[in-house]
């Protein structure tokens, strides 16, 4: 178990980057019917993966293209110390996205944080040239996400630590259900609502590295319940 007795489990897309790759990237190199696929998945015909790696057989740029891309995007500014802070305080930390790996590691890299520990999906070049396509190597069984979120929170609790979410959306839906506290952004503030899952929203990684030393010494957590006891 960390020295803290948690460990945190961040999502990147729209939560630690300022917007989401993939949908940048098809903005900008994507051939037409990456839309169909976007719309299958939000209704729910299709999962995660199997819209991702159709959208991925799409996009039409060299890996020159793709870095020169990836250096015009940014995540937010608090990060690299809200991940230093979270280090100072022996909470581990690890990267789980529904994203593409070789993104995160460059976008990532810029700021030397490409060292955290990272599970995503595959992105590597395919034939013909400026091809690309996608495999994903933490899905699991019942799971039609190409990043299993919840076997990820499986895998932090093997050791006993309690484990925080960081996350924006609709990815991180079912992983929030089963962590022990979840710092919330954008859809997944209503989620967390709703569903009754304890909670603090924020807007960046400026309120995270506020409430993170109160999480970790009980304060946070005994606010929130004391609102929710107020609040019923």
């Amino acid at each position: 178990m960390s020295p803290s007795g948690w460990t945190i489990l961040c999502d990147f897309d729209g939560t630690v980057s300022v917007e989401d790759v993939i949908d940048s990237l098809l903005d900008r190199f994507g051939r037409p019917g990456w839309e169909v696929l976007e719309q299958d998945w939000r209704a729910g015909r299709i999962g995660s993966r199997e819209c991702m790696a159709g959208q991925v057989d799409l996009l039409q740029m060299t890996r020159a293209e793709l870095d020169e891309h990836l250096r015009e995007l940014w995540i937010d500014h608090a990060f690299p110390g809200f991940v230093a802070k979270a280090r100072e305080l022996g909470v581990p930390i690890r990267i789980v996205s529904d994203g593409l790996d070789y993104a995160i590691h460059q976008i990532l890299g810029r700021y030397g944080l490409d060292d955290l520990p990272l599970a995503a999906n595959h992105l590597a070049p395919a034939e013909p040239p400026k091809q690309w396509q996608l495999t994903s190597p933490f899905q699991a069984d019942g799971c039609r996400s190409g990043t299993c979120k919840c076997a990820c929170v499986a895998q932090a609790r093997q050791g006993g630590a309690k484990t925080l979410l960081i996350g924006d959306g609709a990815s991180d839906f079912c992983a929030a259900d089963r962590v022990d506290f979840v710092f919330a952004k954008h859809r997944l503030i209503e989620h967390c609502r709703a569903a009754g899952i304890p909670y603090m929203p924020i807007t960046g990684f400026e309120d995270a590295l506020e409430y993170l030393p109160r999480l970790l010494d009980g304060s946070l957590v005994h606010h929130v319940r004391y609102h929710e006891a107020a609040a019923a």
